[in-house]
């Protein structure tokens, strides 16, 4: 993606995660807990139904702009340890984080960059869009699609641990910024030691 290079790289990262990482839970928490503190937030966070024994049931999205909640995931059946994406859902989920790039918020939240979008499908082209909007995006991906995230972004971008503190002080910095500078592209940000470009 050449026309990322313009952008300014602290403005979307990933937060780097494994599979014992409940990162859905984080983003959902830090993404409410900006939208309390005043911040005007878009995109969509991830909840996880689950059933009595605690096992993941399927998966819904939660629109940050109206808190609508859509399901991401049809249930295979009876027994079934998977689910297969709602091509309905992910429809209202692009819809979501369109609305979110038109109303200029100050944050996009997209759940995941993960298996779909590393193959070229799911909401791709939505990180694309909200990527090149000047917006700063806030992201999730699993360790073993890092590779394809490089790849889309021409190995810019921040990643971020997989912790909240990590999390918040990658939006405390970047927010106090934006209040000094315009949305443009801006080249040559240097990052807290807390913050690391690709590693982790």
């Amino acid at each position: 993606m050449q026309d990322f290079a313009e952008i300014d790289p602290y403005r979307f990262a990933a937060v780097l995660y494994r599979p014992e990482d409940d990162v859905d839970t984080m983003l959902a928490r830090f993404a409410f807990e900006r939208r309390r503190a005043g911040d005007r937030l878009g995109g969509i966070v991830q909840v996880n139904d689950k059933d009595g024994s605690g096992r993941q049931t399927g998966m819904s999205a939660v629109d940050l702009m109206t808190d609508r909640k859509v399901s991401l995931c049809q249930p295979l059946g009876s027994g079934a340890m998977a689910c297969k994406l709602d091509a309905a859902g992910l429809a209202e989920a692009s819809l979501a984080i369109g609305d979110a790039v038109a109303a200029d918020v100050d944050l996009i939240v997209i759940n995941k960059f993960s298996k779909q979008e590393a193959g070229g499908k799911g909401l791709r082209s939505e990180f694309a869009d909200v990527i090149l909007s000047g917006i700063p995006l806030l992201t999730a991906v699993p360790e073993k699609c890092l590779d394809a995230w490089v790849s889309f972004t021409g190995d810019r971008g921040t990643t971020l641990h997989c912790a909240p503190h990590v999390i918040g002080a990658w939006w405390q910095e970047l927010s106090a910024r934006l209040v000094r500078l315009p949305r443009q592209p801006h080249r040559g940000v240097q990052k807290p030691a807390l913050l690391a470009d690709h590693h982790v």
